[in-house]
Protein backbone atom coordinates (compact mmCIF):
# COMPACT_ATOMS: atom_id res chain seq x y z
CA UNK A 1 0.00 0.00 0.00
CA UNK A 2 1.27 3.36 -1.24
CA UNK A 3 2.46 5.55 1.95
CA UNK A 4 -0.21 8.39 3.04
CA UNK A 5 3.20 10.13 4.43
CA UNK A 6 4.57 10.32 1.18
CA UNK A 7 1.30 12.18 0.20
CA UNK A 8 2.37 15.55 -1.16
CA UNK A 9 2.64 17.79 2.31
CA UNK A 10 -0.32 19.83 1.09
CA UNK A 11 -3.61 18.19 -0.76
CA UNK A 12 -3.30 19.62 -4.43
CA UNK A 13 -6.25 18.76 -7.19
CA UNK A 14 -5.76 17.55 -9.94
CA UNK A 15 -7.56 19.51 -11.82
CA UNK A 16 -5.42 22.62 -10.35
CA UNK A 17 -2.27 21.42 -10.97
CA UNK A 18 -3.20 21.88 -14.65
CA UNK A 19 -5.19 25.29 -14.07
CA UNK A 20 -3.50 27.75 -17.06
CA UNK A 21 -6.29 29.98 -16.48
CA UNK A 22 -5.57 33.82 -16.95
CA UNK A 23 -5.19 36.19 -14.35
CA UNK A 24 -8.02 39.20 -13.70
CA UNK A 25 -7.08 42.57 -11.35
CA UNK A 26 -9.24 43.34 -7.88
CA UNK A 27 -12.14 45.61 -8.47
CA UNK A 28 -11.00 48.78 -7.00
CA UNK A 29 -13.86 51.14 -7.85
CA UNK A 30 -17.22 51.06 -8.32
CA UNK A 31 -18.96 49.91 -11.64
CA UNK A 32 -22.27 49.40 -13.06
CA UNK A 33 -23.88 46.38 -15.41
CA UNK A 34 -26.57 44.60 -16.21
CA UNK A 35 -26.56 41.57 -13.74
CA UNK A 36 -23.69 40.96 -11.08
CA UNK A 37 -22.89 37.28 -10.56
CA UNK A 38 -20.94 36.53 -7.40
CA UNK A 39 -18.82 33.10 -7.75
CA UNK A 40 -16.87 32.22 -10.45
CA UNK A 41 -17.29 28.39 -10.65
CA UNK A 42 -20.08 25.76 -13.50
CA UNK A 43 -22.89 28.38 -12.31
CA UNK A 44 -21.57 31.54 -12.55
CA UNK A 45 -19.23 31.35 -15.26
CA UNK A 46 -21.84 28.96 -17.37
CA UNK A 47 -24.61 31.94 -16.26
CA UNK A 48 -21.82 34.66 -17.15
CA UNK A 49 -21.55 33.52 -20.53
CA UNK A 50 -25.02 32.60 -21.68
CA UNK A 51 -25.81 36.41 -20.45
CA UNK A 52 -23.22 38.06 -22.44
CA UNK A 53 -24.25 36.29 -25.12
CA UNK A 54 -27.86 37.90 -25.13
CA UNK A 55 -26.31 41.05 -25.20
CA UNK A 56 -26.30 41.80 -21.20
CA UNK A 57 -23.35 43.32 -19.41
CA UNK A 58 -22.21 40.90 -16.93
CA UNK A 59 -19.90 41.13 -14.21
CA UNK A 60 -17.98 38.58 -12.76
CA UNK A 61 -17.15 38.38 -8.53
CA UNK A 62 -14.94 36.04 -7.20
CA UNK A 63 -13.31 35.95 -3.17
CA UNK A 64 -10.42 34.58 -4.33
CA UNK A 65 -9.33 32.53 -7.92
CA UNK A 66 -11.49 31.87 -10.38
CA UNK A 67 -12.53 28.09 -10.70
CA UNK A 68 -10.57 27.83 -6.97
CA UNK A 69 -13.84 26.64 -5.55
CA UNK A 70 -15.82 23.47 -5.39
CA UNK A 71 -15.61 23.31 -9.09
CA UNK A 72 -11.53 22.86 -9.31
CA UNK A 73 -12.26 19.91 -6.68
CA UNK A 74 -15.07 17.84 -8.23
CA UNK A 75 -14.50 14.22 -9.62
CA UNK A 76 -15.85 15.82 -12.66
CA UNK A 77 -18.40 12.97 -13.95
CA UNK A 78 -20.99 14.57 -15.89
CA UNK A 79 -24.26 12.26 -15.17
CA UNK A 80 -27.51 12.44 -14.49
CA UNK A 81 -26.97 9.15 -12.38
CA UNK A 82 -26.59 10.59 -8.86
CA UNK A 83 -26.75 7.59 -6.82
CA UNK A 84 -29.91 5.73 -6.23
CA UNK A 85 -31.27 9.06 -5.94
CA UNK A 86 -34.80 8.23 -8.71
CA UNK A 87 -36.37 5.28 -6.40
CA UNK A 88 -36.54 8.51 -3.72
CA UNK A 89 -37.48 11.01 -6.31
CA UNK A 90 -40.52 9.03 -7.61
CA UNK A 91 -41.36 8.31 -4.15
CA UNK A 92 -40.75 12.02 -2.59
CA UNK A 93 -42.21 14.27 -5.69
CA UNK A 94 -43.57 11.67 -7.89
CA UNK A 95 -43.14 9.68 -11.51
CA UNK A 96 -43.43 13.16 -13.51
CA UNK A 97 -41.19 15.56 -11.20
CA UNK A 98 -38.53 12.61 -10.73
CA UNK A 99 -38.50 12.37 -14.85
CA UNK A 100 -38.00 16.41 -15.34
CA UNK A 101 -35.21 15.98 -12.80
CA UNK A 102 -33.28 13.31 -15.14
CA UNK A 103 -34.64 15.34 -17.85
CA UNK A 104 -33.11 18.58 -16.99
CA UNK A 105 -29.46 16.77 -16.04
CA UNK A 106 -29.52 15.51 -19.14
CA UNK A 107 -29.78 18.87 -20.76
CA UNK A 108 -27.29 20.09 -18.68
CA UNK A 109 -25.09 17.33 -20.50
CA UNK A 110 -26.06 18.17 -23.82
CA UNK A 111 -25.33 22.12 -23.40
CA UNK A 112 -22.16 21.33 -21.87
CA UNK A 113 -20.99 19.10 -24.93
CA UNK A 114 -22.41 21.76 -26.79
CA UNK A 115 -20.30 24.34 -25.75
CA UNK A 116 -16.98 21.71 -26.03
CA UNK A 117 -18.04 21.26 -29.47
CA UNK A 118 -18.88 24.85 -30.78
CA UNK A 119 -16.23 26.30 -29.00
CA UNK A 120 -13.81 24.03 -29.62
CA UNK A 121 -12.51 23.32 -25.98
CA UNK A 122 -9.89 20.73 -25.22
CA UNK A 123 -11.02 19.29 -21.80
CA UNK A 124 -10.50 15.75 -22.06
CA UNK A 125 -14.42 15.10 -22.70
CA UNK A 126 -15.32 11.20 -23.09
CA UNK A 127 -18.63 9.89 -23.22
CA UNK A 128 -18.83 6.34 -21.16
CA UNK A 129 -21.14 4.52 -19.34
CA UNK A 130 -21.87 5.26 -15.41
CA UNK A 131 -22.59 2.32 -13.20
CA UNK A 132 -23.76 2.15 -9.59
CA UNK A 133 -22.69 -1.25 -7.93
CA UNK A 134 -23.56 -3.37 -5.04
CA UNK A 135 -21.43 -5.30 -2.81
CA UNK A 136 -23.76 -6.58 -0.26
CA UNK A 137 -26.83 -8.22 0.00
CA UNK A 138 -28.48 -5.32 1.90
CA UNK A 139 -28.01 -3.03 -1.20
CA UNK A 140 -28.83 -5.36 -3.99
CA UNK A 141 -32.21 -4.88 -3.68
CA UNK A 142 -31.91 -1.16 -3.62
CA UNK A 143 -29.85 -0.86 -6.50
CA UNK A 144 -32.81 -3.24 -8.19
CA UNK A 145 -35.10 -1.07 -7.02
CA UNK A 146 -33.05 2.24 -9.04
CA UNK A 147 -33.58 -0.25 -12.12
CA UNK A 148 -37.14 -0.50 -11.69
CA UNK A 149 -37.05 3.53 -11.43
CA UNK A 150 -35.15 3.56 -14.23
CA UNK A 151 -37.77 1.52 -16.30
CA UNK A 152 -40.91 3.24 -15.00
CA UNK A 153 -38.98 6.60 -16.53
CA UNK A 154 -37.72 5.48 -19.58
CA UNK A 155 -34.21 6.20 -19.19
CA UNK A 156 -31.54 5.06 -21.10
CA UNK A 157 -30.02 2.50 -19.29
CA UNK A 158 -31.65 -0.14 -16.30
CA UNK A 159 -30.02 -3.63 -15.06
CA UNK A 160 -26.50 -4.39 -15.42
CA UNK A 161 -24.73 -7.86 -14.62
CA UNK A 162 -21.27 -8.51 -12.91
CA UNK A 163 -19.63 -8.95 -16.71
CA UNK A 164 -20.62 -5.76 -17.99
CA UNK A 165 -18.14 -3.75 -15.32
CA UNK A 166 -14.90 -3.60 -15.62
CA UNK A 167 -14.28 -3.89 -12.24
CA UNK A 168 -11.20 -6.05 -10.60
CA UNK A 169 -13.57 -6.94 -7.12
CA UNK A 170 -16.78 -9.19 -7.54
CA UNK A 171 -20.41 -7.14 -7.41
CA UNK A 172 -23.37 -8.31 -6.25
CA UNK A 173 -25.35 -6.13 -9.31
CA UNK A 174 -25.50 -2.71 -10.98
CA UNK A 175 -27.83 -0.14 -12.49
CA UNK A 176 -25.90 1.65 -15.35
CA UNK A 177 -26.90 4.87 -17.19
CA UNK A 178 -25.41 5.34 -20.87
CA UNK A 179 -24.16 7.90 -22.55
CA UNK A 180 -22.61 9.74 -19.46
CA UNK A 181 -19.43 11.75 -19.74
CA UNK A 182 -16.49 13.12 -17.83
CA UNK A 183 -14.13 15.59 -18.02
CA UNK A 184 -11.09 18.41 -17.19
CA UNK A 185 -13.28 21.01 -15.72
CA UNK A 186 -11.40 23.57 -15.26
CA UNK A 187 -10.11 23.41 -18.74
CA UNK A 188 -13.96 23.36 -19.85
CA UNK A 189 -14.56 26.46 -17.78
CA UNK A 190 -11.50 28.52 -18.87
CA UNK A 191 -12.62 27.91 -22.35
CA UNK A 192 -15.83 29.48 -21.28
CA UNK A 193 -14.59 32.31 -19.38
CA UNK A 194 -12.53 33.16 -22.83
CA UNK A 195 -15.63 33.18 -24.54
CA UNK A 196 -17.19 35.15 -21.87
CA UNK A 197 -14.35 37.96 -21.72
CA UNK A 198 -14.17 37.81 -25.87
CA UNK A 199 -17.81 39.18 -25.27
CA UNK A 200 -17.13 41.53 -22.89
CA UNK A 201 -17.64 40.70 -19.68
CA UNK A 202 -15.97 41.94 -16.71
CA UNK A 203 -13.79 39.75 -14.07
CA UNK A 204 -12.48 40.21 -10.81
CA UNK A 205 -10.63 38.15 -8.66
CA UNK A 206 -9.72 38.39 -5.16
CA UNK A 207 -13.18 40.52 -4.62
CA UNK A 208 -15.52 39.11 -1.89
CA UNK A 209 -18.75 40.20 -1.85
CA UNK A 210 -19.79 41.37 1.91
CA UNK A 211 -23.27 42.57 1.79
CA UNK A 212 -26.20 42.47 -0.88
CA UNK A 213 -28.70 45.44 -0.75
CA UNK A 214 -31.91 44.09 -2.32
CA UNK A 215 -34.02 46.52 -2.78
CA UNK A 216 -31.35 48.76 -4.71
CA UNK A 217 -29.45 45.84 -6.48
CA UNK A 218 -25.97 46.81 -4.69
CA UNK A 219 -23.37 44.57 -3.75
CA UNK A 220 -20.67 45.04 -1.71
CA UNK A 221 -17.49 44.32 -1.57
CA UNK A 222 -14.77 43.89 1.19
CA UNK A 223 -12.40 46.59 0.11
CA UNK A 224 -15.41 48.98 0.26
CA UNK A 225 -16.86 49.19 -3.71
CA UNK A 226 -20.25 48.55 -4.89
CA UNK A 227 -21.66 46.70 -7.97
CA UNK A 228 -25.02 48.60 -9.33
CA UNK A 229 -27.23 46.23 -11.04
CA UNK A 230 -30.89 45.00 -12.24
CA UNK A 231 -30.21 41.39 -11.57
CA UNK A 232 -27.54 39.70 -8.80
CA UNK A 233 -27.12 35.75 -9.00
CA UNK A 234 -25.46 34.43 -5.90
CA UNK A 235 -23.17 31.64 -7.11
CA UNK A 236 -21.18 30.94 -4.14
CA UNK A 237 -22.45 27.37 -3.57
CA UNK A 238 -23.10 28.25 -0.76
CA UNK A 239 -25.29 31.12 -0.10
CA UNK A 240 -24.21 33.85 1.95
CA UNK A 241 -27.09 36.00 1.92
CA UNK A 242 -29.64 34.30 3.36
CA UNK A 243 -32.21 37.64 3.61
CA UNK A 244 -34.36 36.01 5.78
CA UNK A 245 -35.23 32.87 3.77
CA UNK A 246 -34.19 30.14 6.60
CA UNK A 247 -31.94 28.84 3.76
CA UNK A 248 -29.04 27.34 6.30
CA UNK A 249 -31.71 25.66 8.28
CA UNK A 250 -32.55 23.97 5.00
CA UNK A 251 -28.91 23.28 4.34
CA UNK A 252 -26.62 19.97 5.10
CA UNK A 253 -22.94 20.44 3.96
CA UNK A 254 -20.62 17.18 3.99
CA UNK A 255 -16.88 17.00 3.08
CA UNK A 256 -15.81 14.26 0.61
CA UNK A 257 -12.31 13.21 -0.30
CA UNK A 258 -10.92 11.90 -3.55
CA UNK A 259 -7.14 10.77 -4.94
CA UNK A 260 -5.90 10.54 -8.31
CA UNK A 261 -3.19 7.74 -8.62
CA UNK A 262 -0.81 6.27 -11.14
CA UNK A 263 -1.20 2.34 -11.90
CA UNK A 264 0.34 -0.34 -13.81
CA UNK A 265 -0.68 -0.19 -17.47
CA UNK A 266 -3.95 -1.50 -18.15
CA UNK A 267 -5.29 -1.51 -14.34
CA UNK A 268 -7.77 1.23 -14.66
CA UNK A 269 -10.81 0.11 -15.59
CA UNK A 270 -13.37 1.94 -18.26
CA UNK A 271 -16.13 3.82 -17.66
CA UNK A 272 -17.42 5.82 -14.42
CA UNK A 273 -18.34 3.74 -10.94
CA UNK A 274 -20.11 4.41 -7.94
CA UNK A 275 -20.84 2.10 -4.98
CA UNK A 276 -24.29 2.02 -3.41
CA UNK A 277 -22.98 0.18 -0.16
CA UNK A 278 -21.21 3.30 2.63
CA UNK A 279 -18.87 4.16 2.35
CA UNK A 280 -19.14 5.60 -0.93
CA UNK A 281 -16.13 4.72 -3.37
CA UNK A 282 -16.04 6.65 -6.70
CA UNK A 283 -14.15 5.36 -9.67
CA UNK A 284 -13.35 6.81 -13.32
CA UNK A 285 -9.89 7.40 -15.26
CA UNK A 286 -8.11 10.83 -16.00
CA UNK A 287 -5.08 11.77 -17.84
CA UNK A 288 -2.34 14.03 -15.54
CA UNK A 289 -0.41 16.81 -16.54
CA UNK A 290 2.12 13.87 -18.51
CA UNK A 291 -0.71 12.82 -20.18
CA UNK A 292 -0.82 9.17 -19.53
CA UNK A 293 -3.71 7.39 -17.77
CA UNK A 294 -4.44 7.87 -13.64
CA UNK A 295 -7.01 6.09 -11.77
CA UNK A 296 -9.15 8.70 -9.90
CA UNK A 297 -10.75 7.61 -6.53
CA UNK A 298 -13.61 9.47 -4.69
CA UNK A 299 -15.70 9.04 -1.20
CA UNK A 300 -15.64 8.25 1.94
CA UNK A 301 -17.91 11.69 3.33
CA UNK A 302 -18.86 13.06 6.31
CA UNK A 303 -20.63 16.08 7.32
CA UNK A 304 -18.09 19.18 7.37
CA UNK A 305 -16.32 19.89 10.75
CA UNK A 306 -18.51 16.92 12.66
CA UNK A 307 -15.83 14.12 12.05
CA UNK A 308 -14.13 12.95 15.37
CA UNK A 309 -11.20 11.17 13.55
CA UNK A 310 -7.88 12.71 11.92
CA UNK A 311 -9.28 13.84 9.00
CA UNK A 312 -6.26 12.72 7.33
CA UNK A 313 -7.73 9.19 7.86
CA UNK A 314 -9.89 8.87 4.65
CA UNK A 315 -6.88 9.85 2.51
CA UNK A 316 -5.81 7.00 3.87
CA UNK A 317 -8.85 4.75 3.38
CA UNK A 318 -9.21 5.46 0.19
CA UNK A 319 -5.44 4.55 -0.69
CA UNK A 320 -6.04 1.62 1.22
CA UNK A 321 -9.25 0.57 -1.44
CA UNK A 322 -7.20 1.58 -4.06
CA UNK A 323 -4.31 -0.66 -3.32
CA UNK A 324 -6.03 -3.59 -2.41
CA UNK A 325 -7.82 -3.80 -5.80
CA UNK A 326 -5.12 -2.21 -8.23
CA UNK A 327 -1.69 -1.98 -8.50
CA UNK A 328 -0.99 2.06 -7.62
CA UNK A 329 2.36 3.11 -8.03
CA UNK A 330 2.32 6.57 -6.39
CA UNK A 331 -0.51 8.64 -5.60
CA UNK A 332 0.63 12.57 -6.68
CA UNK A 333 -2.48 14.30 -6.43
CA UNK A 334 -4.98 14.23 -3.12
CA UNK A 335 -8.05 16.79 -2.32
CA UNK A 336 -11.00 17.03 -0.69
CA UNK A 337 -14.40 19.26 -1.47
CA UNK A 338 -17.22 20.56 0.14
CA UNK A 339 -21.27 19.23 -0.90
CA UNK A 340 -24.46 20.84 0.00
CA UNK A 341 -27.74 19.09 0.10
CA UNK A 342 -31.29 20.23 0.00
CA UNK A 343 -33.81 18.82 1.67
CA UNK A 344 -35.73 16.84 -0.39
CA UNK A 345 -32.85 15.68 -3.04
CA UNK A 346 -33.34 18.76 -5.36
CA UNK A 347 -31.43 21.72 -5.67
CA UNK A 348 -32.45 25.13 -4.58
CA UNK A 349 -32.26 26.97 -8.03
CA UNK A 350 -33.79 31.49 -8.45
CA UNK A 351 -35.34 33.98 -6.04
CA UNK A 352 -34.73 33.40 -1.97
CA UNK A 353 -38.09 34.55 -1.22
CA UNK A 354 -40.74 36.63 -2.20
CA UNK A 355 -40.45 40.31 -3.19
CA UNK A 356 -36.28 39.78 -3.88
CA UNK A 357 -36.58 38.66 -6.86
CA UNK A 358 -33.58 40.19 -8.54
CA UNK A 359 -31.29 38.13 -6.69
CA UNK A 360 -31.21 34.60 -7.28
CA UNK A 361 -29.11 31.53 -6.53
CA UNK A 362 -28.56 28.55 -7.07
CA UNK A 363 -26.94 25.46 -4.25
CA UNK A 364 -27.69 21.85 -3.15
CA UNK A 365 -26.04 20.34 -5.99
CA UNK A 366 -25.36 17.31 -3.44
CA UNK A 367 -22.03 15.95 -5.59
CA UNK A 368 -23.43 16.30 -8.70
CA UNK A 369 -22.65 19.97 -9.80
CA UNK A 370 -21.83 19.20 -13.52
CA UNK A 371 -24.81 18.89 -14.77
CA UNK A 372 -26.66 20.62 -12.11
CA UNK A 373 -24.62 23.54 -11.96
CA UNK A 374 -24.88 24.09 -15.40
CA UNK A 375 -28.65 23.57 -15.82
CA UNK A 376 -28.63 25.79 -12.83
CA UNK A 377 -27.18 28.39 -15.26
CA UNK A 378 -29.92 28.45 -18.03
CA UNK A 379 -32.66 28.47 -15.54
CA UNK A 380 -31.06 31.82 -14.07
CA UNK A 381 -30.72 33.15 -17.55
CA UNK A 382 -34.20 32.53 -18.65
CA UNK A 383 -35.67 34.18 -15.29
CA UNK A 384 -33.38 37.35 -15.74
CA UNK A 385 -34.87 37.41 -19.44
CA UNK A 386 -38.51 36.98 -18.04
CA UNK A 387 -38.23 33.57 -20.42
CA UNK A 388 -40.45 30.55 -19.25
CA UNK A 389 -38.19 27.35 -18.00
CA UNK A 390 -39.23 24.09 -18.00
CA UNK A 391 -37.65 23.77 -14.88
CA UNK A 392 -38.23 26.42 -12.93
CA UNK A 393 -40.82 25.37 -10.40
CA UNK A 394 -38.96 21.86 -10.10
CA UNK A 395 -36.08 23.91 -8.10
CA UNK A 396 -37.61 27.14 -6.82
CA UNK A 397 -36.35 27.70 -3.49
CA UNK A 398 -40.02 28.50 -2.14
CA UNK A 399 -41.51 24.99 -3.12
CA UNK A 400 -43.25 23.30 -0.65
CA UNK A 401 -40.50 20.77 1.06
CA UNK A 402 -43.21 19.37 3.80
CA UNK A 403 -43.91 15.32 4.04
CA UNK A 404 -43.15 13.43 7.17
CA UNK A 405 -39.32 12.74 5.95
CA UNK A 406 -38.65 15.99 5.22
CA UNK A 407 -39.39 17.12 8.71
CA UNK A 408 -37.30 14.69 9.94
CA UNK A 409 -34.36 16.00 8.25
CA UNK A 410 -35.37 19.36 9.15
CA UNK A 411 -35.53 18.41 12.83
CA UNK A 412 -32.43 16.51 13.40
CA UNK A 413 -30.31 19.35 10.73
CA UNK A 414 -31.07 22.31 13.35
CA UNK A 415 -30.87 19.76 16.16
CA UNK A 416 -27.30 18.99 14.97
CA UNK A 417 -26.42 22.74 14.80
CA UNK A 418 -27.55 23.79 18.31
CA UNK A 419 -25.56 20.42 19.70
CA UNK A 420 -22.11 21.67 17.98
CA UNK A 421 -23.22 25.10 18.95
CA UNK A 422 -23.47 24.18 22.59
CA UNK A 423 -20.66 21.55 22.69
CA UNK A 424 -18.05 24.15 21.00
CA UNK A 425 -19.09 26.52 23.99
CA UNK A 426 -18.53 24.19 26.72
CA UNK A 427 -15.79 21.73 25.34
CA UNK A 428 -11.86 22.46 27.50
CA UNK A 429 -8.73 21.48 26.55
CA UNK A 430 -5.98 21.46 28.51
CA UNK A 431 -3.40 21.34 25.37
CA UNK A 432 -0.93 24.09 26.46
CA UNK A 433 1.01 25.79 23.27
CA UNK A 434 4.49 24.05 24.56
CA UNK A 435 2.73 20.49 23.57
CA UNK A 436 1.65 21.61 20.21
CA UNK A 437 3.82 19.65 17.70
CA UNK A 438 5.12 21.20 14.34
CA UNK A 439 2.85 20.90 11.54
CA UNK A 440 -0.12 20.83 14.04
CA UNK A 441 -3.16 22.75 15.30
CA UNK A 442 -6.13 22.21 17.30
CA UNK A 443 -7.46 24.19 20.22
CA UNK A 444 -5.25 25.38 23.32
CA UNK A 445 -5.41 27.17 26.72
CA UNK A 446 -3.57 30.39 26.42
CA UNK A 447 -4.00 32.64 29.83
CA UNK A 448 -7.18 31.04 30.44
CA UNK A 449 -8.55 31.71 27.50
CA UNK A 450 -9.49 28.78 24.49
CA UNK A 451 -7.95 29.82 21.22
CA UNK A 452 -7.12 27.80 17.88
CA UNK A 453 -3.57 27.34 17.33
CA UNK A 454 -1.47 25.99 14.08
CA UNK A 455 1.95 25.80 14.83
CA UNK A 456 3.90 25.91 11.47
CA UNK A 457 6.82 23.45 10.34
CA UNK A 458 9.05 26.54 11.75
CA UNK A 459 7.55 26.47 14.45
CA UNK A 460 6.11 29.50 14.20
CA UNK A 461 2.47 29.69 15.76
CA UNK A 462 -0.64 31.19 14.08
CA UNK A 463 -3.33 31.63 16.86
CA UNK A 464 -7.00 32.97 15.86
CA UNK A 465 -10.58 32.94 18.16
CA UNK A 466 -11.89 30.20 17.25
CA UNK A 467 -15.50 31.27 17.01
CA UNK A 468 -16.79 31.43 13.51
CA UNK A 469 -18.10 34.99 11.89
CA UNK A 470 -21.29 33.54 10.52
CA UNK A 471 -23.47 32.71 13.67
CA UNK A 472 -21.16 31.87 16.40
CA UNK A 473 -20.28 28.80 16.24
CA UNK A 474 -17.22 27.28 17.68
CA UNK A 475 -14.62 25.94 14.91
CA UNK A 476 -12.38 22.89 14.64
CA UNK A 477 -8.97 22.10 13.54
CA UNK A 478 -9.20 19.76 10.18
CA UNK A 479 -5.48 18.56 10.25
CA UNK A 480 -5.55 17.36 6.70
CA UNK A 481 -6.42 20.64 4.83
CA UNK A 482 -4.61 22.66 7.47
CA UNK A 483 -8.35 24.25 7.95
CA UNK A 484 -10.41 25.51 10.63
CA UNK A 485 -14.00 24.31 9.52
CA UNK A 486 -17.35 25.19 11.72
CA UNK A 487 -19.62 21.71 12.12
CA UNK A 488 -22.55 24.44 12.05
CA UNK A 489 -23.04 25.50 8.46
CA UNK A 490 -19.52 24.60 7.04
CA UNK A 491 -17.67 28.00 6.48
CA UNK A 492 -13.75 27.17 6.38
CA UNK A 493 -10.95 29.10 7.43
CA UNK A 494 -7.27 29.54 6.63
CA UNK A 495 -4.55 28.52 9.48
CA UNK A 496 -4.50 32.47 8.79
CA UNK A 497 -7.85 33.02 9.95
CA UNK A 498 -8.98 33.59 5.99
CA UNK A 499 -12.26 32.84 4.53
CA UNK A 500 -11.69 29.71 2.36
CA UNK A 501 -15.37 28.90 2.04
CA UNK A 502 -18.64 30.88 3.11
CA UNK A 503 -21.19 31.67 4.10
CA UNK A 504 -18.83 33.43 6.59
CA UNK A 505 -17.21 36.64 4.81
CA UNK A 506 -15.27 37.71 7.56
CA UNK A 507 -11.79 36.21 8.74
CA UNK A 508 -11.79 34.38 12.21
CA UNK A 509 -10.31 36.94 14.85
CA UNK A 510 -6.02 36.75 15.02
CA UNK A 511 -4.78 36.86 17.93
CA UNK A 512 -1.20 38.09 18.64
CA UNK A 513 1.13 35.81 20.41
Amino acid sequence: MPNISKLPSYPASLWMEQNSANTFSLLTEDVSADVTIIGAGITGITAAYLLAKEGLKVTLLEAGKVIGGTTGFTTAKISSQHGLIYQDLIKQHGQEKALLYYEANQEGLSFIQDCINNLKIDCDFRTLPSFIYSTSKEMEQKVEEEANAYLKLGIDGGFAHSEDLALPFSIKNAVMMRDQAQFHPVNYLNGLLRAFTKLGGKVYEHTRATDIQADSSIVKTENGCKVKSNHIIVSTHYPFNDLKGLLFSRLHVERSYALAAKVKEGNIPDGMYLSADKPTHSIRSATGPDGKKLLLLGGHGHPTGQNDRDTSTHYEKLAHFGSKYFDIEDIPFHWSSQDIFSLDNLPYIGPVKKGTENVLIATAYAKWGMTNGTIAACILKDSILNKDNLYKDLFHPSRSEVDYSNTKTFVKENATVAKELIKGKIKRESRSIEELKHDAGGIIQLDGKKVGAYKDKEGTCHLVKPTCTHMGCDVVWNDAERSWDCPCHASRFSYKGDVLEGPATKPLKRIES
